[in-house]
């Protein structure tokens, strides 16, 4: 819980799940574009694929390689286990 608490404390790395979100299996190169054209993220290619290296670290992006190019996936399944435990944590009882 810790990995995804710190995935989503970054805007970066939350704007990367919200493009992830409109379109899965993006290459790096696709990421950036629509980062800088939906966030006007100035982010480097590099910084990019640090905030990258976190939300996969955290379980929300899996990357598949496919010959020359690597696919971003979102797989949201680290958030449902998340809300799962904040609700159970902080529920007024």
């Amino acid at each position: 819980m810790d990995e995804v608490f710190r995935a989503l404390a970054d805007p970066t790395r939350r704007a990367i799940l919200d493009e992830l979100t409109a379109r899965s299996g993006q290459t790096l190169f696709e990421l950036r574009v629509r980062l800088i054209e939906n966030h006007g993220s100035g982010s480097s290619r590099q910084a990019v694929s640090q905030h990258l290296a976190v939300l996969q670290e955290a379980g929300l992006v899996v990357a598949r390689r496919e010959g020359r190019y690597t696919f971003l996936n979102l797989d949201t399944s680290p958030l449902e286990e998340f809300v799962r435990d904040v609700e159970q944590r902080w529920r007024p009882s």
